[in-house]
């Protein structure tokens, strides 16, 4: 066998997107403390728990699950995408959507404030665009893989809100000869008919290509299907699921490299 690409997911593989919203929690909460006492973290936790109950009442949460965009990234999304009528709609629902997440959390700590709430949110939206992390080996890796093989990222979301990411990280996209993002595609992963089209883009047979992704409900199940070999970035220790089992297990990127060399016969 010898692979010739080597196709990555984007968020919490490359972009630590977890820590990136995290940060942008603990600022937006700890300025609702200093003007009305709340405990910051308890008010994180109810705004979050409010945003993941509201997200699936609305009419586009089939099509935002399909394509693989969460209710955190609706927090802050414009999506201003043209592709699906169902975007026109999401960009309408959004910044209700954000202003009751945020009015709902602050009335479970005991602040009933509408105001409050619209500027909470508004100063999430903005706040968790200053905060693009890449993680620390990302452009290492990069680096060292670019010009040995293709690369190909492989995101699910919005079109809009999965390319200002990329654009808050200039210099990550030059790496990759095809970025394919779910929204633009119409499905999301694990759709096999989105592997394949990522395949074909590329040129290149399933065997020939790694899948790297940090969710084995998505990245991991998907690239299974396709026949690809598969590695899943676990960083956190999860414990493996019934959803799909990896070909390989790293906790950093550079552990990649040594799997790559056996699947080349090294």
């Amino acid at each position: 066998m010898t692979i010739e690409a080597v196709v990555f997911d984007l968020d919490d593989t490359l972009l630590w997107d977890d820590r990136s919203v995290k940060e942008s929690f603990e600022a937006v909460c700890q300025y609702a403390a200093d003007l009305r006492n709340v405990n910051p973290e308890q008010l994180e936790d109810e705004v979050r728990k409010a945003a993941f109950s509201l997200y699936a009442t609305y009419e586009t949460y089939p099509f935002t699950k399909n394509i693989g965009i969460n209710p955190l990234e609706g927090l802050w999304g414009n999506f201003h995408d043209d592709v699906h009528p169902m975007f026109a709609k999401l960009r309408d629902i959004a910044p209700g959507y954000r202003r009751d997440a945020w009015t709902q959390g602050l009335k479970a700590v005991g602040v009933d404030d509408s105001e409050l709430g619209h500027e909470l949110a508004e100063k999430f939206h903005a706040e968790r665009r200053t905060r693009p992390i890449v993680y620390e080996e990302t452009y290492e890796v990069l680096d060292a893989l670019k010009g040995q093989y293709k690369l190909v990222l492989l995101t699910n979301g919005s079109p809009d809100l999965q390319s200002e990411k990329l654009k808050g990280e200039p210099k990550l996209a030059p790496y990759f000869d095809h970025i394919v993002i779910s929204g633009g595609f119409g499905e999301g992963k694990p759709s096999p008919q989105l592997y394949s089209h990522v395949l074909g883009m590329a040129e290149i047979d399933p065997h020939a290509a790694v899948m790297v992704g940090d969710k084995l409900t998505t990245d991991i199940k998907g690239a299974n299907s396709a026949g690809m070999p598969s590695v899943w970035i676990n960083r956190h220790g999860r414990p493996l699921t019934d959803d799909a089992v990896p070909d390989y297990e790293i906790q950093n990127l550079r552990e990649l490299f040594p799997i790559l060399d056996k699947l080349n016969g090294g």
